[in-house]
């Protein structure tokens, strides 16, 4: 006889496939809106064992004190901001990310907004449709050579700037302490980061410590010739700082995979020509989400058989 299945609630949307996957292995309750999670936790919360979410939705301290038997929760991505790790820890619950899964795939993606942002695309694509052609319009600037900043040198910040190395740009960060072994130039300070560079990348942690830290004094700093490329989490960014630089011409542009209204649109951008604008995908494709899930599992049956998680947070 088998043993019975643990019971998981799963609080963020999946894929019916990756549904099947996980629910090959665990009881899987699934609850991906507000009202269903309020529901699910509500009248089945003492069954679970575990929780998945994601960083952005994340899981409060009353939602696990309604779940007494709960002894892990996981993040689906890298980010945890949104789970109050200091109640797990007090419960003793574990909580584990999936850190790594999908670095490639945010990397590409800040470097497409980056290369969209910079060469104008949004606009010349407009243009093009309304029938104006390249003598009559302005040249975009070489992507190539210009100096970048990473504000968060951790592994997606690293490999943003592999990248950058295809286009022979100067890298420059800015931690909270320099990184040991790393050849690139160090900032102890935001500003002066985005004093020096031309484009300057958030992928820094969210959470209060870098709530509004993109705000109109780093950009002042950054520039008129500057741009902004935000993967990280809506909340570094003041929306309304941006706003203005952006409308007032104080940087050159933006491109932008989060913001602080998700999942409604930033009404303070989306009538401006110079932001490029994603829906929160830039770590989403079919192979960083498989192995987003794929880690999940190894972080689920490692602390289940008592061999520990994979990626603690």
């Amino acid at each position: 006889m088998t043993d019975p299945k643990i019971p998981l609630l799963v609080i963020h949307t999946l894929s019916p496939g990756h549904q099947a996957q996980i629910a090959e292995r665990y009881d899987l309750h699934y609850a991906p809106t507000a009202a269903e999670r309020t529901a699910a936790i509500a009248t089945q919360g003492e069954r679970f064992r575990a929780v998945l979410t994601i960083g952005s939705t994340g899981l409060t301290g009353q939602e696990m004190a309604a779940m007494p038997s709960l002894e892990l929760v996981c993040a689906l991505g890298a980010g945890f901001e949104n789970i109050d790790v200091e109640a797990a820890r007090a419960r003793g619950i574990t909580v584990a990310t999936g850190a790594g899964t999908n670095d490639d795939c945010v990397a590409d993606h800040a470097f497409g907004l980056l290369l969209g942002v910079v060469r104008g695309l949004r606009p010349l694509d407009r243009l093009v449709r309304e029938g104006v052609w390249r003598t009559a319009i302005p040249l975009p600037p070489n992507v190539s050579d210009k100096r970048l900043g990473i504000f968060g040198l951790g592994a997606i910040g690293q490999k943003i700037a592999r990248r950058a190395a295809g286009f022979d740009m100067p890298v420059g960060y800015h931690n909270r302490q320099p990184r040991p072994g790393v050849e690139h130039r160090y900032f102890d300070s935001l500003e002066a980061l985005a004093d020096w560079c031309d484009v300057l990348v958030c992928a820094t942690p969210g959470g209060a410590a870098t709530r509004h830290r993109i705000n109109a004094g780093v950009l002042n700093a950054l520039g008129a010739q500057g741009y902004l490329v935000n993967i990280s989490r809506g909340s570094v960014v003041d929306t309304d700082a941006l706003a203005a630089a952006l409308r007032e011409h104080r940087i050159a542009g933006a491109g932008l995979d989060v913001y602080e209204s998700e999942p409604a649109p930033p009404e303070a951008l989306t009538g401006l020509d110079n932001v490029l604008l994603t829906p929160h995908v830039a770590g989403w494709s079919p192979e960083a989400v498989q192995s987003s899930v794929d880690q999940f599992l190894a972080n689920a049956d490692g602390h289940f058989s008592g061999r520990g998680v994979v990626a603690p947070a």
